[in-house]
């Protein structure tokens, strides 16, 4: 399994950026897939998932900002993120599990797989 993040950059508050994970070796149906970050001097905190069964989760950070969504025919999880703020700026990661639970409530285990970061800079 191997995933691939992209889409990063510096954009003003207020702004918009997309995400992309590409993934390889998995298939969809059967691998909760995550976004995660982490800023400066802070530990990594979950963003979004979504299940298996194409079901989003938000944290609360997220709720009414970020769309998560997932495309069979490319392999790729992305996460739509508007209305940025100065306190998105982090490095985001994406990561696969087969277990729901294990991603996305309990951050990952050793089973987990994850993909290098991209960098979303919000900056006035």
């Amino acid at each position: 399994v191997q995933l691939q993040a992209s889409g990063g950059g510096v954009v003003q508050p207020g702004g918009s950026l997309k995400l992309s994970c590409a993934t390889s070796g998995l298939t969809l149906n059967d691998y909760a897939v995550g976004w995660f970050r982490q800023a400066p001097g802070k530990e990594r905190e979950a963003v979004s998932c979504v299940s298996q069964e194409g079901l989003p989760y938000y944290e609360y950070s997220a709720k009414g900002r970020f769309t998560i969504s997932r495309d069979h025919a490319k392999n790729t999880v992305s996460l739509q993120m508007t209305s940025l703020k100065l306190e998105d700026t982090a490095v985001y990661y994406c990561a696969a599990d087969l277990h729901y639970t294990v991603l996305c409530k309990r951050g990952g285990n050793t089973r987990t797989a994850w993909g290098q970061g991209t960098q979303v800079t919000v900056s006035s």
